[in-house]
């Protein structure tokens, strides 16, 4: 059995898969920011326990993966976005220390690439893309079937890559990049910025503004055609960057994909005109919902069964 964990902004997901990719047992919490890494550690520790426990079997690693930065050598977080005062804890050394075995961990996007490239819809395709749109945008390249990564091993922060700099101003530091426009908190702020005063705004969420889209609110709907022409305008940047054989969508945003799809495909091909766009395949995650744990997993079968690097 392998332990999977996904740390993102606004979750954690812990579980354990077995070798073809099948989740035996797993558990969720709230990651909780404001309380540290410490306290998440803790939480996910104490959850692994349980989901091995019910799956009665032996625990040979555990993969980890991770909103970003962070470095998949030593396992230490960069000064990610979306987990503030986090920066310099090692889920990586804790997990292995805890359990005894080792751990190897990656970017969230990188994670939930390999879980799509070797057990789901990536099809063990040479020029891949995977982009999860949640709390953050991550964007990971798979190219000749290997995980592209920069100068000193880094994750190309593509979900930061500027569309309008005249847009809202982002943690990262800059002026509208793709996640500041197109993930799930960025649809939140504009509705609350744009709404009349009398539009009721508590309690929004990404969820929450597709689920009054479904349901005829017309500022809702508004929200999500801003958001689906903003995802369309930054998947037209990738295919023209890279012409992959294939694109794949995650994240808790593409629960709702129905809602933003033929905008999405509208804003391309206005855009694409230099490369064969029309044969790009856009699919969505076939591991759904638990694409970031399975992908978590399959981060420790490709680090030490694969030999990936």
């Amino acid at each position: 059995m392998i332990g999977g964990v996904d740390i993102g902004g606004t979750k954690i997901a812990v579980g354990v898969v077995d070798q073809q990719g099948h989740i035996l047992a797993k558990k969720e919490c709230p990651t909780e920011v404001p309380r540290g890494f410490d306290h998440a550690m803790r939480q996910v520790a104490a959850l692994l326990v349980q989901c091995v426990e019910q799956s009665e079997g032996k625990l040979r690693g555990i993969g980890i993966g991770c909103a970003g930065p962070v470095d998949r050598v030593t396992g230490t977080l960069g000064n990610v976005n979306n987990l503030v005062g986090w920066q310099g804890g090692n889920p990586l050394e804790v997990l292995a220390r805890e359990f005894g075995v080792p751990a190897a961990m990656e970017n969230d996007a990188d994670a939930a690439a390999l879980g799509e490239l070797y057990w789901g819809g990536g099809g063990k395709k040479t020029r891949f893309l995977y982009v999860t749109i949640g709390t953050g945008i991550g964007v990971s390249v798979i190219l000749d079937g290997k995980v592209y990564r920069g100068v000193d091993g880094c994750h190309p922060e593509i979900g930061h890559h500027i569309l309008d700099a005249s847009g809202p101003c982002c943690s990262c530091g800059v002026r509208g990049c793709w996640e500041s426009l197109a993930a799930g908190p960025a649809m939140v702020a504009w509705l609350r910025e744009n709404a009349p005063a009398a539009y009721d705004n508590r309690h929004l969420s990404a969820r929450e503004i597709c689920a009054r889209a479904e349901d005829s609110d017309e500022w809702a709907r508004r929200a999500v055609d801003r958001e689906a022409y903003y995802l369309g305008l930054g998947l037209a940047n990738l295919i023209t960057l890279f012409a992959p054989e294939t694109i794949v969508l995650g994240g808790s945003v593409m629960k709702s994909a129905h809602l933003f799809l033929e905008r999405m495909h509208e804003v391309i091909r206005q855009n694409c005109r230099l490369v064969p766009a029309h044969r790009v395949e856009i699919s969505l995650a076939s591991l759904g919902a638990d694409a970031g744990l399975i992908g978590a997993a399959q981060v420790w079968q490709h680090r030490f069964e694969r030999g990936g690097g």
